[in-house]
């Protein structure tokens, strides 16, 4: 797989979405109108969650940018279940940050 190399200026888009833990906000940066790059903030930094989170933002930019389909990580990430499932109110379920970040993803799917 060849990497695209990151242009100098990306746009992109930050959804916030609930947890049990709190509020995640997941970065989407595009490249030719396509998810390239993530960032996902929550907690402070120097945190286990908040590395944790800064990791796996990484790691699925690096996907990204080699021609992984956003598709996996949806299918890989949705429903972790973490301590603290947020279950209420019901069209907001939230089982893990890890859960929440694949809601967002999957609103950047091409259908």
């Amino acid at each position: 797989m060849v990497k695209t190399e990151r242009p100098d200026i990306l746009q992109g888009e930050t959804p916030k979405v609930l947890t049990g833990c709190g509020n995640v906000y997941v970065t989407v940066n595009f490249n030719d109108g396509k998810p390239f790059e993530v960032f996902i903030t929550r907690g402070h930094t120097g945190t286990c969650v908040y590395s944790m989170n800064e990791a796996l933002g990484r790691a699925i930019s690096i996907g990204l940018q080699h021609g992984v389909p956003l598709e996996n990580y949806v299918k890989t990430l949705r429903g972790i279940q973490c301590e603290k499932p947020l279950d209420f109110p019901k069209d907001k379920r939230c089982t893990s940050c890890a859960d929440g970040l694949a809601k967002v993803l999957s609103g950047y799917v091409k259908k």
